[in-house]
């Protein structure tokens, strides 16, 4: 795999104004990069996806998607990780976030909806879970294949009956300087803010994820829900997730209002729209000593290409 020079997968105006910004993450061998880090009646739920399902449990071992690509191993996913409310250096996340209390834990879910709601962390593991096998892609031309544990997001929405209204989901990170070193690290617009539209949201690819590999999923890669949104890159799929509000508007995610310019609302992943500072026609496959084509919605242009139909794909980036 070739080097990546760190200015080439940090935002621009973060690293002109940090140079001493992910020094060590020049290039990885065999390692792994996490990203995170996506008006009418409520649309009803997607058919299923053809991405590959699991069993729950631990028995992944030689898995693979339903491309036949393998899974990343758990050890790359859980030690290289975006997680800047912990550190801005990747290789520190885990470590500065191994004692992060995750519980008690509880998420707000209020808004535009008929039955507002707190959902602690047992409310959350009543959902069904289910294992899936999803591709990550990173907007930084990374991507890995993970094994997620979770449920789809619409069966929560659907818990609190978002009202005709309701064409956004507004999601929050939690954000607590005291238990969170990196929050202290000024230049950035905190909280962690993203969004979707709301027939996104209520796809059955868009999952709330509690574990990882067959595991509780680890604080940093987003303990202990986090949102996977497999068709767009990983800084959507927003970790620790304290608050979700249907609104009206489109909400301000935290790296469109950080770069408005290099990073829009969809962040769909499109080959054919590059990022301001390079190219998104390929991308390096963790293990893979060449890179790849990206593909289109990362692959997953049947299960949601048609929540796109008409849409200007460039325009809204």
């Amino acid at each position: 795999m070739r080097k990546i020079h760190p200015s080439e997968i940090t935002p621009e105006s973060i690293y002109h104004s940090r140079r001493q910004f992910i020094k060590s993450a020049g290039i990885l061998t065999g390692g792994a990069l996490l990203l995170a880090a996506c008006g009418g009646e409520a649309p009803s739920i997607a058919p299923a996806p053809t991405a590959t399902l699991l069993k729950p449990g631990p028995t992944l071992t030689g898995s693979m998607d339903e491309l036949g690509n393998p899974l990343t191993p758990y050890a790359d996913v859980s030690g290289f990780n975006n997680f800047y409310e912990f550190s801005l250096s990747k290789t520190a996340v885990a470590d500065l976030a191994r004692d992060f209390e995750t519980s008690p834990w509880a998420v707000q879910v209020g808004g535009l909806v008929d039955k507002p709601r707190t959902f602690d962390l047992d409310d959350l593991m009543r959902f069904t879970q289910e294992e899936r096998i999803y591709r990550l892609r990173c907007v930084e031309t990374w991507s890995m294949v993970v094994p997620w544990t979770g449920f789809p997001l619409a069966t929560l929405l659907k818990e609190v009956e978002p009202t005709s209204n309701a064409a956004y989901v507004r999601f929050e990170t939690l954000s607590d300087s005291e238990r969170m070193p990196g929050l202290n690290t000024g230049g950035f617009p905190w909280p962690y803010v993203e969004g979707l539209r709301l027939d996104e949201a209520m796809n059955d690819l868009c999952i709330l994820a509690t574990g990882v590999y067959g595991k509780p999923l680890p604080p940093q890669n987003g303990a202990p829900v986090r949102l996977v949104v497999p068709w767009k890159y990983g800084f959507k799929s927003i970790k620790s997730i304290i608050r979700i509000d249907l609104v009206a508007e489109q909400p301000t995610s935290f790296w469109s209002a950080a770069a408005p310019n290099e990073y829009g609302f969809y962040a769909n992943v499109n080959p054919e729209v590059p990022h301001p500072r390079w190219s998104q026609a390929q991308e390096g496959r963790f293990g893979e000593s060449t890179r790849r084509d990206t593909l289109l919605f990362n692959g997953y242009a049947e299960e949601v290409g048609h929540l796109y139909t008409g849409m200007d794909l460039k325009a809204n980036f």
